[in-house]
């Protein structure tokens, strides 16, 4: 199951994965490589539905092997016949088995298998209601016992995200998840629908770590810990290391620095701790709420993030001196934070003390300043 569990995963990788680089010769040898994969993926099934079935169902041996059914379809049969109730009798059975193989003629495995589902619904109505209910108690809890999550660092600067999850806490993952996956004007470069999930999950655990309402961890609220010498946030070189072993560019670390704690530490000669100062948070108290007031949400052109998800941005970097105040801060959400903090976007506070921005030249060639409406007419 495990191997199966990364086979799955690794699958999932390649659907995903971009082909517009690729030469025609190397499109075709993928593709060859996914066939000998297929059928290897086949001959494992084929044993596995063999196991599971064909040597106790002489009728779905039979149907395979006149090809009637498929392999696939046969798992699928084989699977419907298995999750009958155990006292139903071997006339029913059969007659279930028959229904199923002479249906697969008609569907396709995916339809066939809903059809196995409801088929004691077919052939014994009486009880079906209650074998029902029974075999869905089965099926959650199996899958809340599967339950599982997983972050596993690559070693390349990504983060694989595997797991599974029952029904009911996948719906409630997707609830959160599902407003912040709406398409957003993507002034640097259109996101995928995962890529669009994949922020909404990150929003969604930024947000809940603003909230003050998680459990502490190790006697403090739950935090993101970077260890990064001074040079990297004052002169925009070298690199910080998480917590968890990561290492993050200038950049990224220039960005978190944007509305973090900072506690501020002085080493010795062999990287022992001397002392340790009183850590600062910036954009709290009376200008937090001024920020909100004024921009009312991420202040971005075109983005519709309502305060509780922004971070405060340093218009004028604090590492590089400059204070933490209203005149030199500006609300924005990850996403467009991220944004900022790459160079091609800059902003700015207009005339009328309202934040602007300048977009790169290749999103106009003129490079006139940019405000975001949304929030004004909310």
């Amino acid at each position: 199951m495990d191997a199966l569990a990364q086979l799955k995963a690794l699958g999932a990788e390649c659907a995903n994965a971009s082909a517009w680089s690729l030469s025609d010769a190397q499109l075709v040898d993928c593709l060859d490589a996914i066939h000998e994969i297929a059928q290897t993926i086949t001959a494992t099934e084929l044993h596995l539905v063999r196991d599971a079935a064909l040597d106790h169902r002489p009728a779905l041996d039979a149907a395979l092997a006149a090809g009637v059914v498929n392999a696939e379809q046969a798992a699928v049969v084989a699977a419907a016949i298995h999750e009958l109730p155990a006292d139903l009798g071997p006339e029913l059975v059969d007659r279930a088995e028959a229904v199923l193989i002479g249906q697969a003629g008609q569907f396709e495995p995916t339809i066939l298998r809903k059809a196995g589902q409801r088929i004691l619904a077919h052939v014994a109505p009486q009880i079906a209601d209650a074998a029902d209910a029974a075999a869905l108690r089965r099926m959650e809890e199996r899958a809340h016992r599967g339950r599982a999550f997983h972050l596993t660092r690559q070693g390349d600067g990504r983060v694989r995200v595997t797991g599974w999850l029952d029904e009911a806490s996948a719906a409630t993952v997707n609830a959160a998840l599902d407003p912040l996956c709406a398409p957003r004007d993507d002034h640097d470069a259109p996101r995928t629908p995962a890529q669009r999930r994949a922020d909404a999950l990150v929003e969604v655990c930024g947000l809940a770590t603003r909230t003050g309402q998680l459990p502490d961890s190790g006697g403090q609220p739950p935090h993101v810990v970077v260890t990064v010498p001074y040079d990297v946030l004052h002169q925009k070189v070298g690199v910080g290391t998480l917590d968890t072993g990561g290492r993050l560019s200038a950049t990224q670390v220039r960005q978190l620095a944007c509305d973090a704690q900072l506690i501020p530490a002085v080493p010795g000669g062999d990287g022992q701790v001397l002392d340790v100062g009183r850590r600062r948070r910036l954009f709290t108290g009376r200008i937090r709420s001024a920020l909100e007031l004024r921009d009312r949400g991420c202040a971005f052109p075109g983005c519709d993030r309502p305060p509780r998800w922004c971070d405060g941005h340093h218009i004028r970097p604090w590492a590089d001196g400059w204070p933490t105040s209203l005149d030199n801060g500006v609300l924005l959400c990850g996403y467009h934070h991220r944004i900022i903090h790459r160079g091609h976007w800059t902003v700015r506070l207009s005339g009328e003390g309202l934040p602007e921005f300048i977009p790169p030249a290749y999103v106009d060639p003129h490079r006139r300043p940019r405000r975001n409406p949304y929030h004004l007419r909310t």
